[in-house]
């Protein structure tokens, strides 16, 4: 019985091929993307999940109670030791420093080799807590002692190709020499760890004091902290223990921490605290890929219910002859799932062939080889069924009532089976969904741009960040400066902590205004620089002057939210008032008052900085110039760098490619929307393509008696098109308030934003409605130029 339905069902299926075709290609793409989307979401989802004790692994992170709240991933230098010591929830505590771009330098028989690499110091306890094994399959961490490293096996290949790397050793920032004492296995995509070289903790003093030492004095986002907690911990119950150190470590300050207890599972999923990707992405994504989906059976549908007509003479054979009902349904679920099928494999043979361009898209590693896992044969099949059963009951419910008498007769009307209704009213939601993707695409899009084009109040165009060695003397500095700007396509050089905005360089710190018995409630940002700072980045002053550099710093300028945040009724009111910074370290008064410019992306509200020459901290060179010959200028730069600084390697970024980074997740997200916002309305017109097929044969005598009757071939393409016209407008009606919502909840996580325009609604509709006419024009016009005389014969 089972064999004959299916045989019934491929000859069904090759009789009309071209509706065939058309329902196996839009559920192809909607199994396609139904895919990828699974596997992106299984990706984040299993972060860190290989760890033996992944449930009972937390990470300490800190909310930072001001005017306002922070949160970061760190704690403080001596959290770590302090909860060792104070409680016993935990069996292993360690600390984990990452460090960006540290040179890395090798002498061997093969000659000088350098490169640079982030690196993590760690303390030994770290690969008790995370279970990231030896080449040898062991978990020692032979890492206790200073100067002493572990590498990955892809980091020992690139660095001393087939040798054994053990006993081997390296410079890092031509400063200390590290021995090997032990070699990885490569880390998974799926982790946290980004760095393939680790040294040891104790290292880290040779490298920074502050983050090396037992100090509560300050945060730094680099600094994490990891524990391995005993089992049955109430984490709650942790949490309000911590909140006793407040007054223990940090009793004389207005920057009140709470420290939080995040699960492994969590970190990756928190956006808040550094995450890889926020939850409620993962939610958009997911919900995308469904549409997508329900689009597709939305087309299987439509083109279902709109041949039972043409079918209603068979079913009446099939009743007369002694076919039950759930036998005639059976049969059309047979051909659904033949069809469905066909689509799945084309669609897994789609995925796989785009996978490489959506790996890079987003940066991830996805293998094929995720669809040969249990997991995934286990969505397929899920998938795979829901599909049959949501394209195929409606249309199968409405073949097998239709009335014997009425389809041997053929008066079966379309009301009889299914009716125009249903399936305007499916067409409508076709078209609503992609509106809203199209709304999506607009608006963030705009957002973008608003964002990136913006004045910030500071110029990154032409301007070229050099990162500086750690231990330069400031005489060698200064040299550098001199010998760069010699060169006619350089305007200008700055050394400073970092650029006004786009940097990695973010440092708050405490405030005293004005010999105030009390520090501000806020906390003021660091932006150290020299005299030249404010010319290079062409920042305006509006009060006052720039700063003199001196051998003691004494003077500082400011910026206009600075001005607010102190209740200073205008610029020239605060100059000249004494500022007491970092618990006193510096004291210097102000001078001059910048406009405000965003020393952060749109996510965040502008803060309060000041700007003031500090030698000892700046980590980069900021060169200014002429964008006509650029290649002439860095061609200067890195020639000046290397008589200066032999040992080390010329690395540069342009400011404005900065900038657009801090966008990265939004510019993938765009990307992700827009690809599929165009694979909805595919296969969207795929489907009105096959019902005006339909439509055109129902209207054929209707269109040759009006055009015998004097109608004009305008008249009658309107005809046509007026209905799907009507529906798409209906459509534009239902998804504007969804499209606003949705959209305007996104934005709410930029504290500068652009608005939601109207025209951004009608440009989607009209987007929708033109390319629905482009797609149902040429059937409308061939049936308009039809001979009245051949249309009139047609029944």
């Amino acid at each position: 019985m089972l064999k004959n339905q299916f045989k019934i069902a491929w000859r069904s299926l090759r009789k009309r091929k071209g509706f065939t075709l058309i329902n196996i290609l839009g559920l192809s793409l909607g199994f396609g993307c139904s895919i990828l989307v699974f596997l992106f979401v299984q990706h984040h989802l299993r972060f860190d999940n290989f760890h033996n004790n992944s449930d009972r692994i937390y990470r300490f992170a800190t909310e930072e109670h001001r005017d306002f709240i922070e949160y970061e991933a760190a704690v403080p230098p001596g959290f770590a030791n302090a909860f060792r010591q104070d409680y016993d929830y935990a069996e292993k505590v360690a600390k984990y420093v990452d460090r960006r771009n540290y040179l890395i330098t090798l002498d061997g028989y093969m000659g000088r080799k350098q490169f640079t690499s982030e690196v993590a110091f760690v303390e030994p306890e770290f690969f008790d807590i995370f279970n990231f094994p030896l080449v040898d399959g062991s978990n020692g961490a032979p890492i206790a002692e200073p100067n002493t490293a572990m590498i990955t096996e892809e980091m020992a290949k690139l660095m001393f190709g087939d040798t054994n790397p053990i006993n081997q050793t390296f410079e890092i920032e031509n400063n200390q020499t590290i021995t090997i004492t032990a070699v990885l296995q490569d880390l998974p995509n799926n982790t946290f760890v980004g760095e393939q070289i680790f040294v040891s903790f104790e290292t880290l003093k040779s490298y920074d004091e502050f983050m090396s030492s037992e100090t509560w004095g300050g945060l730094n986002s680099s600094l994490h902290c990891f524990a391995l907690m005993r089992p049955n911990q109430d984490i709650a119950q942790i949490e309000n223990q911590l909140q006793g150190y407040v007054q223990k470590y940090r009793p004389n300050t207005k920057n009140v921490h709470h420290y939080k207890v995040q699960p492994l599972a969590q970190t990756h999923l928190d956006s808040r605290y550094e995450g890889g990707i926020d939850t409620k992405t993962l939610w958009i994504f997911s919900l995308v890929g469904l549409f997508i989906l329900i689009v597709a059976c939305i087309n299987f549908i439509n083109i279902s219910t709109a041949q039972s007509t043409y079918r209603s003479k068979e079913v009446g054979v099939r009743k007369v002859l002694g076919s039950f009902k759930n036998q005639l349904f059976w049969q059309f679920m047979a051909e659904t799932f033949i069809v469905s099928v066909l689509a799945l494999v084309i669609g897994i043979g789609m995925c796989v062939s785009i996978l490489p361009s959506f790996n890079t898209l987003f940066d991830l590693e996805l293998s094929i080889t995720t669809l040969f896992q249990l997991k995934f044969a286990g969505f397929v099949i899920l998938l795979l069924g829901l599909v049959t059963l949501l394209a195929g009951s409606y249309p199968g419910l409405l073949l097998a009532r239709i009335a014997p008498v009425l389809a041997l007769k053929r008066k079966v009307s379309q009301n009889d089976a299914g009716g125009y209704v249903t399936r305007k009213a499916l067409v409508v939601v076709q078209f609503a969904i992609s509106i809203v993707l199209i709304i999506g695409s607009i608006v963030v899009s705009k957002q973008l741009k608003y964002a990136i084009d913006s004045d910030l109040g500071f110029t990154k165009d032409g301007m070229v960040m050099i990162e500086i060695p750690e231990y330069i003397e400031l005489t060698q500095l200064n040299g550098l400066k001199e010998r760069i700007a010699q060169n006619s396509s350089v305007a200008n050089v700055t050394a400073c902590f970092g650029s006004p905005g786009a940097s990695n360089n973010n440092w708050g710190t405490g405030v005293v205004y004005n010999n105030r018995p009390e520090p501000e409630e806020f906390s003021l940002q660091v932006k150290a620089g020299d005299k030249n700072y404010i010319e290079a980045f062409d920042l305006e002053l509006v009060a006052g002057r720039n700063f003199y550099e001196k051998d003691s710093v004494d003077e500082l300028v400011v910026n206009e939210t600075f001005v607010r945040k102190v209740g200073a009724s205008s610029p020239q009111e605060i100059l000249g008032k004494p500022l007491s910074i970092n618990g006193g370290s510096l004291n210097a008064k102000i001078v001059g008052v910048v406009a405000d410019f965003h020393d952060r992306d749109f996510h965040s509200s502008i803060n309060p900085i000041f700007i003031a020459p500090a030698p000892q901290i700046y980590s980069e060179l900021a060169v200014k110039i002429n964008l006509a010959s650029s290649d002439e200028a860095l061609s200067h730069i890195e020639k000046e760098w290397s008589a200066l600084f032999p040992d080390y390697l010329f690395d540069y970024a342009f400011l404005d490619e900065n900038v657009a980074e801090l966008y990265e997740t939004e510019q993938r997200f765009l990307s992700l929307i827009g690809v599929f916002s165009g694979i909805a309305i595919f296969i969207g017109c795929l489907g009105i393509y096959g019902l005006i097929l339909f439509f055109v044969v129902q209207k054929t005598k209707e269109i040759g008696i009006r055009k015998v009757l004097g109608g004009s071939i305008q008249h009658l393409v309107a005809l046509v098109m007026q209905d799907f016209l009507k529906l798409i407008v209906i459509a534009g009606i239902i998804a504007t308030p969804i499209a606003w919502y949705f959209m305007h909840r996104w934005l709410e996580n930029f504290e500068y934003r652009t608005a939601i325009n109207w025209w951004v609604f009608v440009l989607a509709v009209a987007i929708i409605m033109t390319i629905t006419l482009a797609t149902i024009s040429y059937q409308a016009i061939k049936a308009a130029l039809t001979n009245p005389v051949k249309s009139l014969r047609t029944e």
